[in-house]
Protein backbone atom coordinates (compact mmCIF):
# COMPACT_ATOMS: atom_id res chain seq x y z
CA UNK A 1 0.00 0.00 0.00
CA UNK A 2 1.52 3.58 -1.14
CA UNK A 3 1.65 5.96 1.32
CA UNK A 4 -0.42 9.01 0.77
CA UNK A 5 1.32 12.38 0.21
CA UNK A 6 -0.03 15.66 1.59
CA UNK A 7 1.07 18.92 1.83
CA UNK A 8 -1.46 20.49 4.01
CA UNK A 9 -4.02 19.07 7.00
CA UNK A 10 -6.66 20.32 7.97
CA UNK A 11 -8.56 19.10 10.99
CA UNK A 12 -9.82 19.05 14.66
CA UNK A 13 -6.72 18.44 17.11
CA UNK A 14 -7.31 15.53 19.87
CA UNK A 15 -5.67 16.00 22.83
CA UNK A 16 -4.40 13.22 24.80
CA UNK A 17 -2.96 14.78 27.53
CA UNK A 18 -1.05 11.79 29.20
CA UNK A 19 2.73 11.63 29.05
CA UNK A 20 4.62 8.26 29.30
CA UNK A 21 2.63 6.42 26.61
CA UNK A 22 4.32 3.70 25.24
CA UNK A 23 3.78 1.45 22.10
CA UNK A 24 2.22 -1.54 23.60
CA UNK A 25 -0.59 1.31 24.82
CA UNK A 26 -0.86 2.48 21.25
CA UNK A 27 -0.77 -0.90 19.77
CA UNK A 28 -1.01 -3.83 21.72
CA UNK A 29 1.73 -6.60 20.97
CA UNK A 30 -1.41 -9.29 20.36
CA UNK A 31 -2.45 -7.38 17.18
CA UNK A 32 1.27 -7.20 15.61
CA UNK A 33 1.12 -10.46 14.42
CA UNK A 34 0.33 -9.29 10.99
CA UNK A 35 1.97 -9.41 7.59
CA UNK A 36 1.07 -6.35 6.02
CA UNK A 37 0.63 -2.78 7.39
CA UNK A 38 -3.09 -3.01 7.18
CA UNK A 39 -5.82 -2.96 10.11
CA UNK A 40 -3.71 -1.43 12.71
CA UNK A 41 -5.87 1.75 13.17
CA UNK A 42 -9.21 -0.27 14.42
CA UNK A 43 -6.90 -1.59 17.32
CA UNK A 44 -5.07 2.02 18.10
CA UNK A 45 -5.64 2.20 22.22
CA UNK A 46 -7.53 -1.35 22.01
CA UNK A 47 -7.10 -1.59 25.79
CA UNK A 48 -8.10 2.59 26.68
CA UNK A 49 -10.98 2.59 23.73
CA UNK A 50 -13.31 -0.72 24.52
CA UNK A 51 -14.49 -2.21 28.13
CA UNK A 52 -13.21 -6.16 28.38
CA UNK A 53 -16.86 -6.70 26.62
CA UNK A 54 -16.06 -4.76 23.55
CA UNK A 55 -18.07 -1.57 24.10
CA UNK A 56 -16.77 1.32 23.95
CA UNK A 57 -15.14 3.52 27.03
CA UNK A 58 -17.51 6.80 26.76
CA UNK A 59 -15.02 8.65 28.81
CA UNK A 60 -11.79 7.85 26.12
CA UNK A 61 -10.78 11.18 24.22
CA UNK A 62 -10.57 8.97 20.66
CA UNK A 63 -14.61 7.77 21.60
CA UNK A 64 -15.81 11.19 21.10
CA UNK A 65 -16.98 12.34 18.11
CA UNK A 66 -16.29 16.04 19.09
CA UNK A 67 -12.41 14.49 18.34
CA UNK A 68 -12.79 12.90 15.49
CA UNK A 69 -9.68 14.42 14.00
CA UNK A 70 -6.63 13.30 12.44
CA UNK A 71 -3.84 15.27 14.66
CA UNK A 72 -3.09 13.64 17.81
CA UNK A 73 -1.46 16.18 20.44
CA UNK A 74 0.03 13.93 23.48
CA UNK A 75 2.16 14.54 26.25
CA UNK A 76 6.31 13.83 26.67
CA UNK A 77 7.87 10.76 25.82
CA UNK A 78 4.77 9.57 23.56
CA UNK A 79 6.00 6.32 21.78
CA UNK A 80 8.78 5.20 24.40
CA UNK A 81 9.34 1.50 24.60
Amino acid sequence: MATKIFKHIQSTVVPLQVENIDTDQIIPARFLKATTREGFGQNLFCDWRFDIDGKPKQEFILNNPLFSGKILVAGKNFGCG
